[in-house]
């Protein structure tokens, strides 16, 4: 059985097959939203495994070219990724116009955007979270579990984890929609006014689970984003774990120069 890695010319076989898919996109001849060639007609062209092909194809959707959606194919992204910017999302002038941050971005990038709610209610923190919350392993939390879609495409799922006593006096993050500005304007309301944001980012590859939820191909890449809301009292006030499809999104961050 041929190996993916296997050079052809002093380069892996599936790279140049990558750059060939790229270079038909790139001029147009595969164009935004087109079908990229099936796994089978990638084998008979290029005479190479399927091993070999599946490998060019992540390679394209790590870059952010093509997308996977599951029984209909692979597909050239018809739109960029969405620019995320850490300086910009989280203005309270966002959430003073009724935006909470992914509405106010997903304006910016010109896409529509759907918030579809997975669950509301109480759970028992699960250890990191707690650790992130102060609180003792299994202290009751309200979770808020939310998919969110980009022009009708799964990007990202999120779960927020507030603390109990702060979420009982709360009712609206009960609701399905928490209303105008999201859950830091309800926050805010009740007096947790927000200091800062801590975020802690890592990647990896996306489990089966986060593969189906956010309909990307076996072995893709999604970006783990763990963010701390912390109120100028210094408590944290929710902890918002996000899985995101690494190839639907830029993170943009500005990092001042001064002491």
């Amino acid at each position: 059985m041929e190996n993916p890695t296997t050079t052809d010319g002093g380069r892996p076989r599936y790279l140049r097959i990558a750059q060939d898919l790229k270079l038909q996109i790139h001029t147009g001849e595969l164009p935004a939203g087109a079908r990229v060639p099936s796994e089978s007609e990638l084998i008979e062209r290029y005479g190479v495994a399927q091993g070999t092909v599946r490998k060019a194809v992540t390679e394209l959707r790590a870059v952010g070219l093509v997308e996977t959606h599951h029984g209909k194919g692979t597909f050239v992204r018809s739109r960029p990724p969405v620019r995320r910017k850490s300086s910009d999302r989280f203005r309270r002038s966002h959430r003073a116009a009724g935006k909470a941050a992914y509405l106010a971005e997903s304006d910016q990038a010109g896409v529509e955007a759907e918030v579809r709610v997975r669950f509301v209610g109480s759970l028992d923190a699960p250890e990191d979270i707690a650790r992130r919350l102060c609180l003792p392993r299994g202290t009751k939390v309200l979770a808020r579990r939310r998919l969110y879609l980009s022009d009708g495409t799964p990007t990202e799922e999120a779960t927020s984890y507030i603390p109990w006593d702060i979420a009982k006096e709360t009712p609206e993050l009960f609701a399905e929609n928490p209303g105008p500005g999201g859950i830091y304007a309800r926050l805010e309301e009740r007096g947790h006014q927000l200091a800062e944001y801590i975020e802690e980012i890592s990647v990896r590859v996306a489990t089966k689970e986060e593969t189906s939820a956010l309909s990307m191909g076996t072995g893709s890449p999604v970006i783990q984003l763990v963010r701390e809301a912390v109120d100028k009292s210094g408590r944290t006030v929710e902890v918002c774990d996000t899985i995101m499809s690494a190839s639907q999104f830029v993170l943009e961050y500005r990092i001042s120069a001064d002491d």
